[in-house]
């Protein structure tokens, strides 16, 4: 089993899917560290060498930011708009969508469940 970044890759998958199960890599950086790690992208998991293995481990460590790391700074991107007032650090904190998307119907998963007025609901 590979253990990268601190996941557990899924052993049945070929390496090219696997990557990413690991928080901030997607198919197309998986593919770009599988080619610049010399791994062929179709190689399962259970395949991989020691080697290879250290080889992708070390890619992703120089040139990634990946889960802990990764997700510290979007937290913290998203508290520091919120703490200078922006209109989208004001959507965060008040649980809105912060794209632009439409509010009057939609935006329940954002917002939250429905609360009807006096509540109960009717």
């Amino acid at each position: 089993m590979a253990r990268i970044a601190g996941v557990d890759l899924p052993r049945n998958k070929s390496a090219e899917y696997a990557l990413p199960y690991i928080y901030g890599i997607g198919i197309t950086q998986s593919r770009k560290i599988l080619s610049a790690a010399k791994v062929p992208p179709e190689t399962p998991v259970t395949k991989l060498t020691e080697q290879q293995v250290v080889a992708i481990r070390n890619i992703i460590a120089d040139e990634f930011k990946v889960e802990g790391e990764l997700r510290t700074d979007i937290k913290l991107n998203i508290k520091r708009l919120m703490d200078i007032g922006s209109y989208r650090g004001l959507r965060h904190r008040r649980g809105l969508p912060v794209r632009g998307q439409r509010t009057h119907t939609n935006a329940r998963t954002r917002k939250g469940r429905k609360r009807s007025p006096g509540g109960r609901k009717t």
